[in-house]
């Protein structure tokens, strides 16, 4: 039941107009295409989550890369965030391969699902208050009818915000907490931990601030947190 539920969550969130300025600005990326892609056809619209519905393990990023998610239909998949994240989720034990290019390449994740706090790409990866408050409801959906969950990895301060407004909501009681890389959060019965880690973006992986095996680290930190059993190698 709960996969037809995510199926349907999906359709949802794929075919949502709530955001304006959101709906014009991918729907303008898809015209005006990077030279790279210029025989893709975009997605250039809302990106559901992806991964295994009875995941131990759910991973909140920021948005879809511009010409990322936003051209594949996937998130993280198809840019720079994705090719770093990918390889290191596969060395953890969550992906069946360490790459994802395009949503039929037969990439299979194991205790893992994987969305974002905004399923529309926004300017600049800026998105507004009013837009990142739209999309809360879907994330409260999609955890709902993910029951496995134990942990949530938050990659960096916007997933983060999110999860912690979702938390806030559920147990009624207004939560103060501070982003920290590596830093773990016990929300309280009935909803999953929290686990920080930054954001597997090029201004992080780029300047050293969020290096390989810092990121391997916190996934295997995961793996434990969430009572999965250890990858050996």
């Amino acid at each position: 039941m709960s996969v037809i539920a995510l199926e349907n969550l999906a359709e949802e969130i794929a075919a949502c107009r709530m955001c304006p300025r959101l709906v014009a600005y991918r729907e303008d990326l898809a015209v005006k295409k990077r030279a790279s892609f210029m025989d893709w056809t975009y997605w250039a619209r809302g990106v559901p989550g992806f991964g295994d519905p009875n995941a131990r393990v759910l991973v909140i990023g920021l948005a879809p890369g511009a010409h990322g998610a936003n051209r594949t239909g996937r998130v993280f998949t198809g840019d720079a965030s994705g090719k770093f994240l990918w390889k290191g989720l596969h060395e953890a034990g969550f992906a069946s391969q360490p790459t994802s290019d395009h949503i039929d390449d037969g990439l299979v994740l194991n205790d893992l699902y994987v969305n974002a706090a905004l399923r529309c790409v926004p300017p600049q990866d800026k998105p507004s208050a009013d837009e990142l408050s739209n999309c809360r409801p879907f994330l409260a959906r999609e955890i709902g009818l993910l029951p496995e969950v134990r942990l949530v990895l938050a990659l960096g301060r916007v997933g983060f915000e999110a999860f912690i407004r979702f938390a806030s909501e559920a147990s009624q009681k207004r939560l103060r907490l501070p982003f920290k890389h590596g830093e773990v959060y016990e929300m309280g019965e009935g909803l999953p931990s929290v686990l920080c880690c930054f954001h597997p973006s090029p201004r992080n992986t780029n300047t050293g601030k969020l290096k390989y095996a810092d990121l391997v680290d916190v996934l295997h930190q995961a793996r434990a947190l969430a009572g999965l059993p250890p990858i050996q190698g």
